[in-house]
């Protein structure tokens, strides 16, 4: 019992430690939106439940009319159609109701939006975005200290070279060679452009999706609550590998990310491994944990 009690121990701390190898990403299956990882995202998946609720009973409604049409004006038992053409309460009815149910919708919707689209006045770390065929290039404006480099899709054979051999943690596709490295609970003011093509940067898990668009620069921003894995992709169609350049978002803890940043300057490979290696190294720790726990 004792050393169960310490194993569990052993597992919390680890997991306090670890919750940046946790990795959101799309699962096989799913049906619903993502876990959110951001306010934001909390108000888009609020938002989409206080939908169904006009959704659901509108369908409903539709789908009565429809059989009460089939059933009770088909030609077998309405021989003689009515020739009514005008009925003033209906056509009131039908009007005004679908504006009061379009108002309930639109104010919450264009709070959201603005919500999404205002970033805050003070921003914690700028980063610029830019979409290339077929291929991210990011930017930190970071003083005199600015960090930029290449993110591309990151190969199955490479993995191991990176020690991601946790397929489940960088799955097939999604996983890059550079993730965008930000410290968690702190406002990240994003700028988005491409250099070619339209493209967009879309992140589900923090409820950031925005077109990358040439010679125009787009601002959203988002502030990660939990440390973690992001994922997500160009979600617009912008040629033959659109499929093939996919974003990846690291949060971490605040001096993970200085010393992340402070090593990425000179060499970015080795600070990228660096991070990665303690983020695999706190998961193993966890896992040990629950296996002696059990």
């Amino acid at each position: 019992m004792k050393n169960k009690a310490i194993a569990f121990l052993a597992a919390l701390g680890g997991g306090l430690f670890a919750s940046a190898a946790h990795a959101d990403k799309p699962v096989d299956w799913q049906l619903g939106l993502q876990p959110a990882a951001t306010g934001i995202m909390e108000e888009v998946r609020w938002f989409e439940h206080y939908t169904l609720w006009f959704i659901v009973p509108i369908t409903l409604f539709v789908l009565a009319l429809l059989i009460v049409v089939v059933v009770k004006f088909r030609a077998s038992a309405n021989p003689v159609p009515s020739k009514t053409s005008h009925n003033t309460a209906i056509e009131v009815v039908w009007t005004l109701g679908p504006v009061v149910i379009l108002l309930f919708l639109a104010v919450p919707s264009f709070q959201l939006l603005t919500a999404q689209l205002t970033p805050p006045p003070n921003p914690d770390l700028t980063i610029k975005a830019t979409g290339n065929q077929w291929y991210w290039s990011y930017e930190y404006e970071a003083g005199e200290n600015p960090l930029s480099f290449d993110s591309l899709l990151l190969k199955d054979v490479d993995r191991a070279s990176f020690g991601k051999e946790d397929k489940a943690a960088y799955p097939h596709l999604l996983a890059v060679d550079n993730d965008i490295v930000v410290p968690v609970g702190k406002t990240v003011r994003l700028l988005v452009t491409a250099a070619d093509v339209i493209h967009a940067f879309a992140m589900p898990a923090f409820g950031v999706k925005i077109d990358a668009i040439p010679g125009r620069l787009n601002e959203t921003w988002f502030k990660a609550d939990r440390e973690g894995l992001y994922y997500g992709q160009c979600s617009e169609l912008c040629g033959k590998d659109h499929a093939y350049m996919p974003i990846a978002i690291r949060v971490v803890a605040q001096d993970k990310y200085d010393a992340w940043f402070a090593a990425a300057g000179s060499n970015l490979g080795e600070a990228n491994k660096a991070l990665i290696a303690s983020a695999d190294g706190a998961a193993k720790t966890v896992t040990v944990a629950e296996n002696v726990a059990e």
